[in-house]
């Protein structure tokens, strides 16, 4: 790893992403998170099992992926929309190199700006509630369920964060990928984020076994474990699949920025 890390690109990078416009954006979807995790706790009563279905199915289908399309997409995008990836090319540095240090940083500041956030709205959350088995809730609800048993708040908020450090980690992979193959990589990820992971992937089930938003869930609901994040996969499932996707969009990225010509796009 040692090997494919530069140190010198990764500083290059990191400024570069800090300083740009853009990186105002960062920022915006975890506040937003917050602020709606603060007003749903004020006004919605307790025995509501609000918090799993808002960090869950918001924090990973929206606010993870959206943060990992803004900043995946600037590391590399961008010196490819400018044409300064061209002076970058031109060194000794291994493609692989360039693709692996843009992606660490890429992974580095998604979990900074929302994972960390994810965190901190489970814990402001306060937990989760699930379905309790009949006869062992506190109230009877119906048939086969006895009412609702509380999740702890460092529970829900410990899976929900490793969940989201795993989004952070394949996101990146995905769209440092697409950033590479294609110079709207910003309108290719928006469509992807809506139509796949927000849509398709929460109302048709086969499309879950692809879906990174699910596997973020399916290893969250390992720790929390919350039948209420509809995480719809195995933990073993979703890490396997996980590395799987990483793997092959790192390979694929590296592959493409191999044959990239001056022209701006691979060859």
């Amino acid at each position: 790893m040692s090997g494919l890390f530069n140190p010198t690109v990764a500083w290059i990078t990191l400024r570069a992403t800090l300083s740009r416009k853009r990186a105002l954006l960062f920022a915006l979807p975890a506040a937003i998170l917050i602020l709606f995790t603060v007003a749903l706790k004020a006004s919605r009563p307790p025995t509501r099992p609000w918090p799993s279905h808002v960090l869950g199915t918001f924090g990973f289908s929206v606010l993870i992926p959206l943060t990992a399309l803004i900043i995946g997409t600037s590391v590399l995008g961008a010196e490819i929309d400018d044409g300064s990836i061209v002076h970058l090319l031109a060194t000794p540095v291994r493609r692989s190199s360039v693709v692996v240090t843009k992606f660490v940083i890429a992974t580095g500041l998604t979990m900074v700006f929302a994972a960390i956030p994810e965190l901190i709205a489970a814990l402001i959350a306060g937990g989760g509630s699930a379905p309790a088995p009949a006869g062992t809730g506190p109230a009877k609800v119906g048939p086969d369920f006895g009412g609702l048993v509380n999740i702890s708040s460092g529970k829900l908020a410990l899976g929900l964060f490793v969940g989201a450090l795993a989004c952070s980690v394949i996101y990146n992979a995905v769209f440092v990928m697409v950033s590479v193959a294609t110079t709207r990589a910003i309108a290719v990820g928006l469509l992807y984020v809506l139509v796949w992971e927000t849509l398709l992937s929460n109302f048709v089930s086969g499309v879950r076994l692809l879906s990174v938003s699910h596997y973020g869930l399916s290893i969250a609901n390992g720790f929390a474990n919350d039948p209420a994040l509809q995480a719809g996969l195995t933990v073993t499932t979703a890490v396997v699949m996980g590395v799987i996707v990483t793997g092959l969009a790192l390979a694929l990225a590296v592959n493409l920025l191999s044959s990239f010509t001056l022209k701006g796009e691979p060859a």
